[in-house]
């Protein structure tokens, strides 16, 4: 435990509220943060998820199938039990509202935060590139098309005729041509055809990479400073049903299916992650449950410090028994 709080979790505060500092004397602005945010998805998370997993076998992403089928099913699972919760438990609520509280409250900000919190933990391995992508994938290439199908379903409900009906293949299409999500689904094809990646031109993706957790850490920082917070029911709730719900659904599957001991710890951990700051994106550029939203998000970056090691204690226990 003392090695997670100071290897992994104190760097993040550390650099987060160097980002939230800066943030607040006015160094940079929310503007600023989205630039960064924008440098980490399209290019320094993309590399290092695809110049990882290329490196792995045929035989380690055999071995990973439950791995992906555990996380599509939990994290799904809970993205639409965030929804109906907050669409029929709370009357205030639009069908939008709950669709944004699910893109928040219902995905892992594992583009951010997950190679910041899994290497320091269970070291650089494709083992770790493996987890962050197909959770990467499952939240941004299926719970962001389904959050906003969802959200575009009710706006169109509310004003008739005021928003343009597309495709529902259309956010599909749009979430798959991101770097982030087709990076990853590249390499593993890559690695499936058994081409041999060269290990000289590992470097080259390397260099952006390494900025991929550092200056997500910070811009998460930034973000924070720019939000105002409020503090109400639906807070608490978006951020239990974020560091308790998810992490313990993805526990229980993990331990039905018998996932690999090692593979379950690093999704576990994956799944207690602060929500997903997209999430936080699409409500701003919609107007819709801006407040609520990133008041939750901001209760459950401070809640993380306490879950991360809990969660890693409570699978180890989990693993004992079962």
């Amino acid at each position: 435990m003392l090695h997670v709080i100071l290897y992994a979790i104190v760097p993040i505060v550390v650099v987060m509220s160097a980002g939230f500092i800066s943030g607040k004397r006015g160094i940079f602005s929310a503007d600023d943060a989205k630039k960064f945010n924008k440098v980490v998805l399209d290019y320094a998370l993309p590399a290092a998820l695809f110049v990882s997993i290329v490196q792995a076998s045929r035989e380690d992403l055999a071995k990973d199938l439950k791995l992906t089928l555990v996380s599509l099913i939990g994290i799904m699972g809970c993205f639409m039990l965030v929804y109906f919760i907050f669409k029929y438990c709370f009357k205030k609520n639009t069908g939008a509202d709950a669709a944004v509280s699910a893109l928040i409250s219902g995905s892992p900000t594992i583009g951010f935060l997950g190679f910041a919190v899994l290497e320091p933990i269970f070291g650089t391995t494709p083992a770790v590139a493996l987890v962050v992508a197909i959770v990467g994938i499952v939240a941004n290439a299926v719970g962001i098309p389904v959050g906003l199908s969802l959200m575009n379903t009710s706006l169109e409900k509310q004003q008739p005729g005021s928003t343009k009906k597309d495709s529902a293949w259309k956010p599909v299409l749009h979430a798959l041509k991101q770097p982030v999500a087709w990076a990853p689904i590249l390499a593993v094809v890559l690695v499936m055809c058994g081409l041999q990646w060269p290990d000289w031109l590992s470097p080259s993706f390397n260099l952006i990479a390494k900025a991929n957790a550092s200056m997500a850490v910070f811009s998460a920082g930034i973000t924070l400073s720019a939000i105002k917070f409020t503090f109400n029911w639906q807070v608490v709730l978006g951020s239990i049903m974020k560091m308790v719900i998810m992490p313990l659904v993805i526990l229980i599957l993990g331990l039905l299916v018998g996932m690999d001991a090692f593979n379950l710890k690093m999704l576990v951990v994956s799944a207690a992650l602060p929500p997903a700051f997209s999430g936080i994106i699409i409500a701003d550029e919609y107007n819709t449950y801006v407040a609520t939203g990133t008041s939750s998000l901001t209760l459950s970056v401070i809640l993380f410090i306490g879950f991360c090691p809990l969660w890693i204690w409570l699978t180890d226990i989990a693993l004992k028994m079962f």
